[in-house]
This record gives C-alpha cells, structure tokens and sequence, in this order.
C-alpha cells in the first residue's frame, strides 16, 4: 500500500504521476497548482534522496528548496522542513493526526523534517497551513 515510483530509469510525467495517486489524484494536482500560483514555486520532476524515496515533484522559490510531493499508489507524501517557530505558529491550527505528526517530525537544528501523507481533505487542509508557515 502506498507504494512510491522507484524506477529510477524511466522518469515519468506529471500525468503518470497524478493517475498513480489513483482517488487522490485530484488532490495531488491541486496541491501542485496552489504551490505554483500562490507562491510562484517553479517545478521540478525529480528523484532525489536516494532510492526508497521514488519520483517527486520538487517546488523551488528561487533556489530554495520549499518541498518534495512523492507520487505514491492511492495518496502522495509532502517532504518539507520547517523551524521550530514555524511549526509552533500552525501547531494550534491543525488537526490532531497532524499535531501529532509535528510531535514525531525527524528533529533537525532548529526545527524538523515531516513526511506527511495525504490521503484526504482534512491532510490536504493541513498540509496547506503548513506550506503556508514555509512560504511566508
């Protein structure tokens, strides 16, 4: 279940990646165009961390790193970093699968990685108030 695009020979196009997110395939575009209109990110297919991590969509602003979107069979993840302060700002905001999520983030200086699935409209409403603490 959730399987990533590990074929690191045949990189694929936005539309494979958006039908092998199966139901959540809508979402996956949303979250891709919302990225790029409302904070002008530029994208990229890319397949990046090594090779349990599959193809992914990276959204750059300039040339900072603002997120991975990994194609997955049925949902997608959203790899993103953020600051202490950045998380304490949304923790207050979010739902409690996420808080938790928070709670549990690979610690990094001051601040942590998430990998955060979205497999429906509550993740999806969450993973944009994150994204927004990171953009702005």
């Amino acid at each position: 279940m959730y399987e990533r695009m590990l074929d690191k020979q045949t990189a694929p196009s936005i539309a494979e990646m958006t039908a092998y997110c199966g139901e959540n395939a809508a979402r996956f575009t949303l979250l891709n165009e919302w990225l790029s209109q409302t904070y002008g990110t530029e994208r990229q297919i890319t397949f990046p961390y090594g090779n349990r991590y599959g193809w992914g969509v990276a959204h750059r602003k300039k040339k900072k790193l603002i997120c991975n979107v990994f194609a997955e069979a049925g949902a997608f993840t959203v790899m993103l970093r953020l600051s202490n302060e950045q998380f304490a700002a949304v923790y207050g905001q979010v739902r409690p699968y996420t808080r938790d999520e928070i709670d549990h983030k690979y610690r990094c200086g001051d601040g942590g990685w998430l990998q955060y699935r979205v497999i429906d409209q509550q993740h999806l409403d969450d993973i944009q108030i994150l994204l927004a603490a990171k953009c702005s």
